[in-house]
């Protein structure tokens, strides 16, 4: 797990300074502090040049690329590693950022195919794969997570590439001299003349969202698209290929009988295949059922005892799991750390975690996560966490709501509710059911974005996400989970990805492997939802095989996920001075949102619904990310 960053210059007068590429790579440090590596490109006369970081030397070159890197050593400590790594005959140099798993799968049929090795590392498998195959088919051999970049210059292209689902980042910036890409957005602050700017035009979609499908709130910068690659050429033409489609999962079922049985034995495999390590590995555990079973068959991988599990608790039994979490390493004798989460230290590491995520904190547990890595760091290196079952399997209350058209529900009466002063745009989309499903992961309500942005447009906001829906294929069930697989869940792995390295910790995310999304989309409605204990039960083949080891009260519960307890945490000392003092006066003085609604609904905090809470939490995050990034 690591960080890479570089850029191309399209105009040929550009600076060839070498602090530029250094100073992005210090920016991002803490995604690799074990190594770092330069290369300058000069593609006019075919020359490279290797860069030592450690001394501030100048080029002796005139690149018009340049490729840097930021190693977080896991897999092969010693210096064979080192990235970029240059192909032996010269002619290809790569980076990349993630674990392979199957890599070492492929290293006998390369051996004799005549490649030779220096190093028990994945990324010179991958190196030696793109030789023998090539982009596409190197890339559509892989089973991990990565963000890549390779350049040939035998073709006299790079080729930037991003794995199936999006665990990975990889932010590419496109202005009128230059490409430049990164792990992390802030690097981009070290390129000559480049300033951040809003793009307001995706405030819509980001108040009721949250989040921006491969998309930033930036001017000039997306996330590149999962399953795809790019080609460009020194001129700075970009093309995109898509290796992978989601689409093509799930298309045929499984007729076997004991489908948990095959489910069970997929996750299985995957765990034990993110096992790989050469440095000490943990599980991030939160007591619900996906991180407990990513932890009951990593515990099974090592030494009884040997695991050691990090969990984030509180006092507010509405908000902990932490009777949870004691069931779970108490019944597989693990050495689990617990760390309470209060207002003091929430609020305390906002502005770090801001700086780090590069967008406002959308996710209020994102915190929670900065500060459990924090601590898992003095122990470990890696962690293994439960992320994408939710949307393989049906785990989100949304999939049975939508399905079950749920008019005059408790949950409809309670969207209504939240919508009563925009009934009319509510029931418009509450009656159409890839509506429903659309807005079914929404955390903003109509009223609460038409209340803070005055020309909030809830077509603007759910247009990108309507087309998706449309080019996703199956039948109702399959199509939503590859839907929320597209959009929900791709914020969430960069929540991880960037409060976990924060603190250079490598995330696994087991329910993410290539086998075992395919095996998910090949179960149906029948195996997905069950009724037990007088209740429709989502996610139901994978609760049955949590019953099956931590006894049937632990699994089939209601689904917690990781609150937080926000109108407590905001009624502190410490948050009221900090609106008051900061907060407030930064969105009276931007003048992008009402700060009039914002200080009513704050004087009646205790009278708060939940989606004017959430609401008081973005614009919060809001501001802070602009301080950092816009001001």
């Amino acid at each position: 797990m690591c960080g890479l960053v570089g850029y191309i210059n399209v105009n040929e007068n550009a600076v060839h300074d070498s602090c530029i590429i250094r100073d992005m790579l210090r920016l991002q440090k803490h995604r690799g502090p074990d190594d770092d590596g330069i290369l300058a490109i000069n593609t006019y006369k075919g020359i490279m040049q290797s860069v030592n970081v450690k001394y501030d030397l100048p080029f002796t070159i005139s690149p018009n690329i340049v490729f840097g890197f930021n190693r977080l050593s896991i897999l092969d400590l010693s210096i064979n590693g080192h990235q970029p790594m240059i192909s032996v005959d010269g002619k290809v140099a790569l980076m990349m950022n993630g674990e392979i798993y199957n890599a070492f799968d492929y290293k006998s049929e390369l051996t004799v195919k005549g490649y030779q090795f220096r190093s028990n590392t994945d990324t010179e498998i991958v190196l030696a794969l793109y030789r023998e195959f090539g982009i596409e088919q190197m890339l559509k051999r892989l089973n991990g997570m990565f963000a890549i970049a390779i350049y040939d210059s035998q073709l006299n292209r790079i080729f930037l590439a991003r794995d199936r689902v999006g665990i990975k980042p990889l932010y590419l910036l496109k202005d009128k001299d230059r490409i430049a890409f990164s792990s992390e957005i802030k690097s981009f602050k070290a390129l000559p003349g480049f300033q951040f700017e809003l793009d307001d035009s995706r405030l819509s979609e980001f108040l009721i969202f949250r989040n921006l499908i491969n998309n930033t709130l930036y001017k000039y910068i997306v996330n590149c698209k999962p399953g795809t690659y790019l080609s460009i050429d020194p001129n700075g033409e970009i093309k995109e290929y898509r290796y992978y489609n989601i689409n093509d999962e799930g298309q045929n079922k499984l007729n076997i009988l004991n489908k948990e049985q095959y489910l069970e034995e997929a996750l299985s495999s995957s765990v034990k295949r993110q096992m790989i390590s050469d440095v000490k590995l943990g599980s991030q555990l939160s007591g619900g059922v996906d991180s407990s079973l990513v932890t009951w068959y990593a515990s099974k991988s090592l030494k009884e005892g040997q695991l050691e599990t990090f969990s984030i608790i509180f006092d507010d039994d509405k908000f902990s799991e932490e009777k949870y979490v004691n069931h779970v390493s108490e019944s597989l004798t693990l050495k689990s750390h617990k760390y309470a989460l209060n207002a003091d230290n929430y609020f305390d590491a906002l502005d770090k975690s801001t700086w780090h995520f590069e967008h406002p904190l959308n996710h209020p547990n994102t915190i929670g996560i900065y500060l459990l890595s924090r601590e898992a760091r003095k122990r470990v290196t890696v962690l293994l966490s439960g992320e994408g079952a939710d949307e393989l399997l049906a785990g989100y209350s949304w999939f049975l709501n939508v399905l079950q058209y749920p008019l005059f529900s408790k949950y409809f009466l309670s969207k209504l509710n939240q919508n009563k002063r925009s009934i009319v745009p509510f029931l418009k989309y509450y009656t159409k059911q890839d509506l429903r499903m659309v807005m079914g992961s929404a955390y903003g309500t109509i009223y609460t974005a038409s209340a803070v942005l005055r020309n909030f447009d809830l077509n603007i906001a759910l247009e990108n996400r309507t087309s998706l829906l449309k080019a996703t294929s199956g039948e109702k069930l399959l199509k939503y989970r590859k839907y929320e697989m597209q959009t929900y869940l791709p914020d969430l792995l960069m929540r991880q990805d960037k409060m976990s390295m924060a603190q250079s910790i490598e995330n696994r995310v087991p329910f993410l492997d290539n086998h075992m999304v395919s095996i998910s989309l090949q179960l149906n409605h029948k195996d997905l939802f069950g009724f037990k204990n007088g209740m429709t039960e989502g996610k139901y083949a994978l609760k049955k095989i949590c019953a099956s080891k931590f006894g049937e009260s632990f699994a089939y519960r209601p689904k917690m996920g990781f609150g937080i307890p926000l109108k407590e945490f905001m009624s502190s000392t410490s948050f009221q001075h900090r609106w008051h003092e900061e907060i407030l006066p930064g969105i009276i003085r931007r003048q992008i949102f009402s700060s009039k609604i914002l200080n009513t609904w704050m004087k009646n905090l205790p009278a708060l619904n939940s989606a004017q809470l959430d609401m008081i939490w973005l614009m919060t995050g809001f501001e802070i990310w602009a301080k950092q990034y816009l001001d």
